[in-house]
């Protein structure tokens, strides 16, 4: 079963994770984003998300912006020390510990999701996909979310509505132009061990057509 979402906001940050100290975003939304966009309208461990393909309908446009962020990160080896000791601090103070980063940012983004989902395990038994698709177009609908859809970062929240008719393909993005090694997802089949997977993005007339999870273009 599938569907079309249209999303539009002032601004995304797809984060390149090569770029280690300040934020440069991708080209165009991954499709971990898109997938985590949907997810925050509706999710059930019931069903599984897959992103086919996404549409660019605005022309590519990046910005700069310095955004507040906190430095440091509560390590689980800081917690597993102090429940150990049964002391210490299990918190950061992000007044004490902000620090003002440059990002590299995408402005006024348009996009068309194509995404479909599959059955997983974990269904009840009167869990079925006819359910699961009436379900997600009723909240798409009606605007409900689980919380904020945003573009790659909370501050950035995303609008959305079902996708009507696919917009037009903007001139400068007609032919191909390769995005490079883009993020596929994250592969958390070992929780142990979460291991990021790549594809090489191409955007085609717009569009960014997403290979399957188990295809020979997905980079392990």
């Amino acid at each position: 079963m599938s569907i079309k979402l249209e999303v539009w906001g002032e601004y995304a940050l797809f984060t390149r994770p090569e770029m280690k100290v300040e934020r440069v975003s991708y080209d165009v939304m991954t499709p971990s984003a898109a997938r985590g966009l949907i997810e925050a309208i509706y999710w059930h461990p019931g069903m599984r998300w897959h992103i086919d393909r996404i549409y660019v309908c605005s022309p590519i446009r990046f910005t700069n912006l310095r955004r507040n962020e906190v430095k440091s990160t509560v390590s689980a080896r800081t917690a597993r020390t102090v429940m150990e000791r049964g002391k210490g601090e299990l918190y950061l103070s992000t007044s004490e510990d902000i620090q003002q980063r440059a990002a590299l940012l995408l402005r006024k983004v348009h996009y068309v999701i194509e995404a479909h989902f599959e059955m997983t395990e974990q269904a009840a038994s009167g869990d079925n996909p006819g359910k699961f698709q009436d379900i997600v177009k009723r909240r798409i609908q009606r605007g409900q979310f689980y919380h904020q859809p945003c573009f790659g970062c909370r501050e950035f929240p995303a609008q959305f509505r079902l996708c009507e008719g696919i917009p037009s393909c903007p001139e400068e993005l007609k032919g191909e132009r390769d995005l490079g090694w883009m993020l596929w997802d994250m592969d958390y089949s070992d929780l142990e061990n979460i291991t990021p997977l790549f594809f090489r993005g191409v955007l085609r007339d717009g569009v960014l057509n997403v290979p399957p999870w188990d295809s020979e273009e997905v980079r392990r």
